[in-house]
Order: structure tokens, then sequence, then C-alpha cells
């Protein structure tokens, strides 16, 4: 069993941490409090405490009893790449709480999650980390942590995901993609290993590796989520697909990467734009990359969830307008990645990926992908 030195305190491959005042912290648990700052020497603490306020109630035991408000603050944690299952105590004896937590790469797991006055959510989710850290990122009205646990889980089923900038761990608010809120949907027994990358093709994610990346720790009975075609429609000899050809050979290559070590290949079609006629029906953008896909997966016998359908009937089932809050579309002044406004029909911002995910998680129902089905929420 690996041990860790955590401020001067030998423990083993299990992160156990007490949040609150200086004092005690339970047994078999290290204390953070609201001057715990992040030192590579210790390797946990927040990356700034500028926002951290503990406090501790006259009622309540144990972990309860006190916690830290991390007020649009991050804990981080250094640990090796890996997978982890990370567990939260949550909440205040006294007064009501509103959090959204995000791990990793912007992956929210908790979202806009309230608690009432003297009621506490232990929740468990399961992150993967690359970097040799986990980042956990606290924001809301009214966030509060009281204890945190987080233990490597090597052999938990893993979802790959291998696509384009619509389902990546955008890090640059106000962008953000389907599979970062993917977990939100699974129990904490499937770790989402999200691979996709804003900018790839079919073509262009093989030929830098990344497929290749996967298929070293990709393995039997996992599952491995496919959906390309944003930029295989681009005419750039560096993406650019045919759809009946080379589209085809290439998302192959995915299907027989995850098949050669007994894991299980799905695809998924690309994501509708927002482009809509003057009828109110959706314009479709991708031509003929949807049934050059849809032809492939009944060829090779490969589950397929129709995102182009599922993200058509949503947006017109917004309209127009509705839709807009979908995307990362603003006003002047409202991002201030964006000061003077944005339209951008393509890419969606928290609400939207959120949504967009949670369809997702409605195809691995109607599929019933065993035994992804029985691990959603």
């Amino acid at each position: 069993m690996e041990l860790h030195n955590l401020g001067g305190k030998v423990v083993s491959d299990t992160f156990r941490f007490d949040f609150g005042p200086e004092g005690e912290p339970a047994s078999g648990y290290v204390k953070v409090t609201d001057k715990s700052v992040y030192h590579a020497d210790v390797g946990y603490g927040f990356a700034s405490t500028d926002q951290v306020t503990a406090k501790a109630r006259e009622v309540g035991q144990g972990i309860e009893r006190d916690f830290c408000i991390p007020f649009h603050s991050e804990f981080l944690v250094d640990v090796p790449d890996g997978y982890y299952r990370v567990s939260i105590v949550a909440g205040d004896a006294m007064l009501p709480t509103a959090m959204t937590l995000r791990a990793a790469k912007r992956q929210i797991f908790l979202y806009n999650r309230t608690t009432v006055p003297g009621q506490f959510i232990r929740e468990m989710f399961t992150v993967y980390v690359q970097g040799g850290q986990l980042k956990l990122a606290f924001s809301g009205n009214a966030p509060r942590v009281n204890a945190l646990e987080i233990v490597p889980v090597p052999k938990a089923l893993k979802l790959f995901i291998a696509g384009d900038s619509t389902a990546a761990d955008q890090e640059s608010f106000p962008y953000a993609g389907w599979g970062q809120m993917l977990g939100m949907y699974l129990k904490h027994d499937v770790v989402v290993a999200n691979h996709a990358t804003s900018g790839r093709s079919s073509r262009s994610f093989i030929d830098e590796g990344r497929l290749a990346a996967i298929q070293a720790e990709i393995q039997k009975d996992d599952f491995l989520f496919i959906q390309f075609g944003h930029n295989d429609e681009k005419n750039d000899p560096e993406r650019n697909t045919e759809p009946y050809t080379t589209y085809k050979q290439y998302l192959t290559q995915y299907i027989e990467a995850a098949r050669s070590v007994g894991a299980h290949p799905v695809l998924l079609t690309s994501v509708q734009r927002r482009y809509f006629n003057e009828d109110g029906t959706l314009q479709d953008t991708h031509g003929d990359y949807l049934p050059a896909m849809r032809e492939l997966a009944a060829e090779q016998g490969v589950p397929l969830i129709d995102m182009a359908e599922k993200t058509k009937a949503l947006y017109e089932s917004l309209g127009p307008e509705r839709s807009k809050a979908l995307f990362v579309i603003g006003e002047r002044g409202e991002f201030v990645s964006h000061p003077d406004g944005v339209v951008d029909n393509t890419h969606f911002q928290d609400y939207g990926a959120v949504k967009v995910a949670g369809l997702v998680a409605e195809g691995i129902r109607e599929l019933n992908l065993w035994p992804l089905t029985m691990y959603l929420r």
C-alpha cells in the first residue's frame, strides 16, 4: 500500500480530510482549515484562501458539526494519475446551502445542489485524474464542505469518450461539452475518461495519437463512446474525411480498438448546430455524415445513440429564442471573455451541456447498455 505524507502525518492511499476551524480532526482524518493553502511539499490545500471561511456550530456531532465555506474556491490534492472515488459530506446544521461542485477539468458532479438546515448530503462520484493533481472547484450561493474522502479505484468501470469540442472538457468559461457533464447522470461505479478534444476529426484524433492513448488504458468491459463529424466536414486536408469512405474507415478503427480488448464501442451521431428554418424546424448542417454513421453502426453491429435526432427534437421543442440558452450566445458585456457579445450556434454553455448529457444518458437507457444502464442515476 502506497503511503503519503500529509502535513507531517503518514496516511494510507486513502485521503480523508476534515474541514473546519483549527482543532483536533476526526479520527483518521487530516484537518483542513481556512488557512490551509496548497503547498507542493504538503500536497493538499486550497489554491487560495481569500474566500474561504471556517465555521463550527454548537449543534451537531463529528464531521457534521464544523465545515469550511469555500466560496468560489478550489481545493487541490496531489495524487498519481488514475481513477479516484471521491466522497463528500456537505451541509449545515443551522442554514440552507446551495453548491455546485466541479472536479478535474470543470466536470460537474453536483449541480446547484441544495440542502435545508440540518440536512447533510453524502455524495460519491469517480474522477479521472491527469497531471498528478485532483482539483475540486466549489461554487454556488452557499457552498459547504464538511469532509472529503479520496480513494483510488483502478478497477472502476470506465467510459471513454473520443470526440470533438461539443463533447470535450472545456476549461474556458462559458464553454462546456456534454462529456464533462455526463458524470452527473452516472453513479460512482463508473468513471468518465473524457479524451474528446476541440477541433479534432475522426482522422486527426487518430493521427495525433489520441486513440492510441485510449488504447493504452481501456480494458475488457469498458465502454468507448465515439462522436465525430463536425470537423470531418471541414475543407482541411488534416481533418477532412468523405462520409461513405474515409469517415467510415476511420470510425472503424475506433470500433476495432475497443473490440480488440473486449471493450464495448458505441457510436454517437454529431449533435446538431442551432440553425432554424423560417417555419421553426431545424436545418441539417451535417449532410451525409449522419446516414454514413448510421449505416456503419448497422454494418458493424455497434449500438448507436442518435444525438442528431435527439438534439434536433430538443432545439425544436424550445424554439429559436429559448434554445439560445443552450449555447454560447450572449449580449454585449454578458461574458467577460466576449465583451462585445457572442453568437456561437455550435458550442454549449453549462446549461446546454447538462441537457445534452441528459440525452446521452437517455440513449444509454433506451439501448439498455449493460451494465451502464444499471449505474444511471
